[in-house]
């Protein structure tokens, strides 16, 4: 996890004098960087006496504030410096049983709320706590951020478990040897009392039973030392209990420290069972300061579906806006179209998340998620240039689009080309809020951007043809570039064949293809050889006049659902696994029942985790 998603979850400080915490800055910077100043605030509410008279009513205090000492301060404010002149009197009202009840007593007509931003400003009512997250690392003091602070710990309590567990392993295997040495000495009891009644003293009776038993020093002292009354045949049976569960906590405390990923699943039971016991309600409201806060803060994060036609409409619905269906059901409408609109392109992402669209004239614009208007399952939607951070031009439609948290660094871009091509940039070249747009890839006459992927740099990318063919081959073999660089050749073609789609073999367990009739299936990676790049590549359907050719392609998983879209509107959602896997020259199942004139023009993958969650 970043430290951007793990605060997510570690929201700030908690106090145990609960107060508030204003604006986010000082809890970002002190879990970014192990250091920052968090604005505290008492909690106050404003009431009126039965005088009619206003009051500050204090229920909270900023950790480490004195209450003592704070009354003292209002009145030096009030009295000698003249600095509050509103204040009529003091009073406490706190007990053990409503707790603390701090009253301020404001003069007749006095405004409340000016009064209290004076105190915020002279006294501790307003307070900062510096956060230094401070702590010796192999010896050696460093300020740790969250992420840094979670991650010594985590291997401070791995190291408490394995020698833990290594103490309980050495105790459990002394005991069993002495365990063992006892049942040798129950099994020739006659002999062992014999051998010590004739011998002249301890040491000769633990040399001779050492000898004749082969014992260890420690079984045979233990056997000396002890009492006649445990030499029963209960006792054996107790010994021989004892044996086999000493056996069995040896077998489980080896297993235990011969696998880190069990260790880490006990110090995770371990810290779960201490936060059912002791984790309460927060008490430290956090809140954001005026001018302190991200749109994104007011926006609930939710999974939703984004759909975009061929026309460039654009809108945003709930993702549970289209159920399950089974696999060669007719659909439901997912768009009110125009009769020569169709759905080119649907995912799902989170309203929190960047929209990178990528035009087929190579250019590249951004925009939020939130910012696409909502729509109905049935409606259009909105013009795509209409949205912020669009400047599209007179011939630029949409090619690719693709959600992103933020600008990580170590991450790629990789475009495919209709003809072919294929380029790798670095995503932080793209961090721009031109309205205008920037230059993603320099296109050859005659050429079109078709497909965009996020990549860490690592991955196998197969690109599809029309026409049934593909090929597979290492994103290592396309070197870095600029944006405006041209790429080099991914996949030759035959005479009116084009690339459809680009895929990564690290996003699913098999391509999964659609073709414009409505057939498909699932083909296994392992069945694409990978090639150099710029090859004709291997045939990844039979296509036939009854199949048609192929729609669309992406990677896939059993446990994913799919999204296949016809040219009327009509969509249609499958669990995957009632998809076919099939192997690469194969024709596949009916996935979607067309009418003539219907025929399916995009597929789509819906992440199935959302729905669970």
């Amino acid at each position: 996890m970043t430290i951007d998603e793990l605060r997510k979850k570690v929201k700030g400080p908690d106090f145990p004098t609960a107060g508030l915490i204003i604006g986010r800055e000082g809890i970002r910077d002190a879990y970014e960087t192990g250091r920052g100043s968090i604005k505290m605030r008492a909690r106050v509410s404003i009431e009126e006496s039965r005088q009619g008279r206003q009051r500050l009513v204090v229920t909270e205090l900023p950790y480490m504030v004195n209450k003592a000492r704070l009354a003292e301060k209002i009145v030096d404010l009030v009295d000698k410096q003249h600095r509050i002149t509103e204040i009529q009197d003091l009073k406490d009202e706190s007990s053990g049983r409503g707790g603390m009840r701090f009253v301020i007593e404001l003069k007749r007509g006095a405004n409340p709320h000016v009064v209290l931003n004076q105190l915020y400003k002279h006294t501790q009512l307003q307070d900062t706590f510096g956060v230094n997250l401070l702590a010796l690392v192999d010896g050696v003091p460093r300020t740790l951020n969250l992420k840094q602070a979670i991650g010594h710990y985590i291997d401070h309590q791995v190291e408490v478990v394995t020698r833990r567990s290594r103490y309980e392993l050495r105790k459990a295997e002394e005991r069993d040897h002495i365990v063992l040495g006892l049942l040798i000495a129950l099994e020739h009891i006659d002999e062992v009392i014999k051998i010590i009644r004739g011998s002249a003293n301890a040491d000769e009776a633990r040399t001779k039973l050492m000898k004749r038993f082969k014992l260890s020093e420690i079984q045979t002292n233990y056997i000396l030392d002890m009492p006649l009354r445990r030499l029963t045949r209960l006792e054996r049976q107790k010994l021989e209990q004892e044996h086999r569960e000493l056996l069995a906590a040896i077998e489980r405390l080896k297993t235990l420290l011969a696998d880190p990923t069990a260790l880490l699943a006990l110090v995770k039971d371990e810290l779960l069972a201490v936060r059912k016991k002791y984790a309460d309600p927060r008490r430290t409201e956090i809140r954001a300061e005026e001018g302190d806060f991200d749109v994104e803060d007011l926006i609930q994060e939710t999974d939703v579906i984004i759909t975009i036609t061929r026309d460039g409409y654009v809108k945003r619905v709930p993702v549970e806006t289209f159920k399950r269906q089974g696999r060669g059901g007719r659909g439901v409408i997912g768009s009110n179209l125009k009769a020569e609109d169709i759905i080119s392109q649907v995912f799902t992402t989170t309203t929190h998340h960047w929209l990178l669209v990528f035009t087929n004239r190579g250019r590249v614009y951004r925009t939020k998620v939130h910012e696409v208007p909502e729509g109905s399952r049935t409606g259009r939607g909105t013009y795509v240039a209409n949205l912020p951070g669009m400047g599209f031009g007179a011939d630029e439609n949409i090619a690719a689009v693709i959600d992103i948290k933020d600008y990580e660094q170590g991450k790629y871009l990789v475009f495919a080309t209709k003809k072919g091509m294929v380029k790798k940039t670095e995503l932080a070249g793209y961090d721009s809020a031109r309205q205008a747009g920037l230059a993603a890839i320099n296109l050859k006459d005659g050429d079109e951007l078709i497909s965009t992927l996020l990549t860490d740099g690592k991955d196998h990318l197969i690109l599809v043809s029309k026409l049934g063919q593909a090929i597979r081959f290492s994103e290592g073999a396309v070197r870095p570039m600029g944006r405006s660089a041209a790429g080099v050749i991914g996949m030759k073609l035959r005479e009116g064949d084009e690339v459809i789609a680009m895929v990564s073999t690290s996003q699913g367990d098999g391509l999964l293809t659609v073709t414009n009739n409505g057939y498909g299936k699932r083909t296994p990676f392992e069945e694409y050889p990978p090639k150099g790049r710029g090859g004709l590549g291997v045939k990844t359907a039979m296509l036939t006049s009854r199949v048609g050719v192929l729609a669309g392609a992406f990677p896939i998983s059993k446990d994913q659902d799919i999204l296949v879209i016809a040219n009327d509107g009509v969509v249609i959602r499958v669990p995957a696994v009632q998809v076919r896997k099939a192997g690469r020259a194969t024709q596949g199942v009916r996935v979607m029942r067309l009418e003539r004139s219907r025929s399916v023009v995009a597929v789509a993958p819906v992440i199935m985790q959302m729905e669970e969650e």
